[in-house]
């Protein structure tokens, strides 16, 4: 912390810690929407006392307390009496829980342990990754809302809801035993793999949160050891990683990326995950097909040429699997490489509404749009699909794309 100042230390706290004490907070009052507004009054409090009595050797710790104490006044105030029950506002008193004194060595990380918390088969199945990335992972709702393709407000809302739902139902933040795991296992994965999607567009601090997501992902393929969706996504991850460009450098498509700059050795180890998510006679699923793909892509610094015919092939097991939107998406993108242009835009037509709040489809689209010819629209595409991403680099690309595009159009026809 040495030549940190306090407001530093604060926001490096908040970044780092904000959803992990939450969900201590959480614990033994079931109330998110409190615990958050409690750690939100600590971090206030800590931006006024710190520069005046200095930084605490344990600045979470003292966040924690700080809170704690915030909401033992909120349940001892004469006003929370008169609307709850007398049994409800005598338990809340913030005592350390179960999760103070968690297992290290059954969960090796306590972020994984909050997630399989949130993960409780009584919240509802739409809402428990928002959740998710929200509580134990940090991110915000209108970031959450851009990666389901849903209007900020409505993603806002659902987790509004979400948190008065475990708050009133009682719905307990217990660490489950290691034979429940599997059970819960799907939304952690989820949150695990939206972290990773969410941070890898980031420059700066999201090259940081990318390589924690692809820890958590290795980390829960290790702890149940069985699993072939954890090792599957654990691959997905990984591979990706491999491939991950440089924050000083421009952002470039995957077909125009230098595969020499590609990590070997991350790549060898994504294929060794993948070979451990194989199970003979079972059909692989949508985390194992998506790191089959990526493992397919990374066999270009290999051989030097990308096998389309193979992508078109796992993109179409891929949307039978799960018809996710960026899924469908991926597929007209390859199946106008192996069919034609025209053909992947009809792909592009049929999808849902909320295409027009997705970056990628406007960026595919841009794409499609160009190699037929139809530079104005295309311009119109690249255009939209920079205006909604929230990398600096990404734009750029995107704005170059749209402007080139639309010289293209003005220029008259040889």
């Amino acid at each position: 912390m040495t030549g940190e100042r306090p407001a530093q230390v604060a926001e490096r706290v908040a970044r780092a810690s904000f959803g992990r004490l939450v969900a201590l907070l959480a614990e033994s009052t079931g109330d998110l929407q409190l615990a958050e507004d409690t750690l939100a009054q600590a971090f206030e409090q800590a931006l006024t006392r710190w520069p005046r009595d200095g930084v605490p050797d344990n600045p979470e710790g003292w966040l924690l307390t700080v809170a704690r104490n915030r909401q033992r006044d909120f349940w001892k105030s004469a006003a929370h009496r008169r609307s709850a029950p007398l049994e409800e506002a005598a338990d809340g008193g913030g005592a350390a829980g179960p999760l103070d004194e968690l297992d290290a060595d059954a969960i090796p990380d306590r972020r994984l342990a909050l997630l399989f918390v949130c993960a409780h088969p009584a919240i509802a199945p739409n809402v428990r990754t928002p959740l998710m990335l929200q509580t134990v992972l940090g991110f915000d709702s209108a970031d959450i809302a851009r990666a389901f393709a849903v209007p900020a407000g409505a993603m806002s809302q659902r987790l509004v809801r979400a948190k008065r739902r475990i708050r009133d139902a009682r719905i307990p933040f217990a660490v489950p035993g290691r034979q429940a795991m599997p059970e819960r296992l799907a939304p952690v994965l989820e949150a695990v793999y939206g972290c990773y999607a969410l941070a890898w567009p980031r420059r700066g601090d999201g090259g940081s949160l990318a390589g924690e997501a692809r820890y958590l992902a290795v980390t829960a393929a290790c702890l149940l050891g069985d699993q072939p969706e954890a090792w599957g996504l654990a691959a997905l991850l990984t591979l990706a990683s491999a491939r991950a460009t440089r924050p000083d450098r421009p952002f470039l498509p995957l077909d125009e990326q230098d595969p020499s700059d590609w990590d070997r050795r991350l790549i060898a180890e994504g294929e060794q995950y993948l070979r451990r998510a194989e199970r003979p006679g079972r059909a692989p699923g949508r985390f194992q097909l998506e790191a089959a793909i990526q493992a397919v892509h990374c066999d270009r610094a290999r051989t030097g040429v990308t096998d389309w015919q193979a992508l078109r092939t796992l993109y179409a097991a891929l949307v039978a699997v799960a018809p996710s939107l960026g899924a469908r998406v991926a597929q007209a993108a390859v199946e106008g490489r192996t069919e034609s242009p025209a053909h992947a835009l009809g792909l592009l037509d049929a999808l849902p509404p909320e295409r027009e709040r997705f970056q990628p489809y406007l960026a595919t689209r841009g794409d499609l749009l160009a190699r037929l010819g139809r530079h104005e629209d295309a311009a119109a595409a690249y255009a939209r699909a920079a205006a909604l991403t929230t990398d600096p680099a990404v734009r750029t690309f995107l704005d170059r794309r749209a402007t080139e595009l639309a010289a293209a159009a003005c220029r008259p026809s040889p």
